[in-house]
């Protein structure tokens, strides 16, 4: 905005924020999050929480977004869909001399621990289990993601080059929403998974057992946004 300038800008390859739909629905969403924070230069008229809301608003909406719910007290929350991305924002406009940009442009977590048959291999036989991360799902949702077609390679490599071997598919979550819902939803993926790799990878289902645990075996903290990725996971469980 004329009369601001950026003091404060933050880009994080990949992280989550929470924005609200029209019904105030909490919608977390995972991606590039960029964080930026204005300052009015001195002189400059200090403008009301809803001057800042309808600049935003009416700039989004001309490329196509759409605002997701407003509240003239000083949040906005907007979404842009164009060119095959999706962008999310917050605008906070609660300090009228410090607004507030929350800007997630959604995304797949670039997976630097990457699915390894050898490696669940020497889990298996140390620990009785291994935990394979590179599975992916929406939030809330039980479809498995086309990026997860390699770590599901990997799984059914190590089935195939262990052929007495047997497994417990478990599913888990982190903390956030309820129990029954989380139990449900790590059911459910652990199903996905041994679909998957009946269907799609010929992996016997007398091999493969599916159960949900949600929330409860945490490996982190579900205190930060980095512990509840870790908790969100499938494991395999030998028989």
């Amino acid at each position: 905005m004329p009369g601001f300038y950026i003091s404060y800008y933050e880009d994080k390859e990949f992280d989550s924020h929470s924005f609200r739909d029209a019904k105030l629905t909490e919608i977390k969403v995972e991606g590039r999050l960029y964080k930026i924070v204005y300052d009015r230069k001195e002189g400059t008229k200090e403008p009301t929480r809803l001057q800042i809301l309808r600049n935003y608003e009416n700039a989004i909406k001309k490329i196509g977004g759409t605002v997701l719910y407003s509240d003239w007290d000083g949040i906005s929350f907007m979404k842009l869909v164009k060119d095959g991305k999706e962008i999310w924002v917050e605008v906070s406009a609660y300090m009228t001399y410090q607004p507030t940009l929350w800007i997630v442009e959604k995304g797949a977590m670039v997976q630097d621990i990457v699915a390894n048959s050898e490696a669940f291999s020497n889990d298996i036989r140390a620990t009785g289990h291994a935990a394979v991360y590179g599975i992916y799902f929406d939030t809330g949702k039980s479809v498995i993601k086309p990026e997860s077609e390699a770590a599901l390679k990997e799984i059914a490599k190590l089935l195939k080059g262990n052929a007495g071997l047997k497994v417990h598919i478990v599913g888990h979550t982190d903390n956030v929403g309820g129990i029954e819902a989380n139990m449900k939803l790590s059911q459910d993926r652990a199903n996905a998974v041994v679909q998957a790799l009946v269907g799609k990878h010929g992996i016997p289902a007398t091999r493969l057992k599916a159960q949900g645990v949600g929330p409860f075996a945490p490996v982190a903290s579900n205190d930060t946004d980095e512990g509840k990725a870790k908790n969100r996971r499938v494991e395999l469980v030998k028989q």
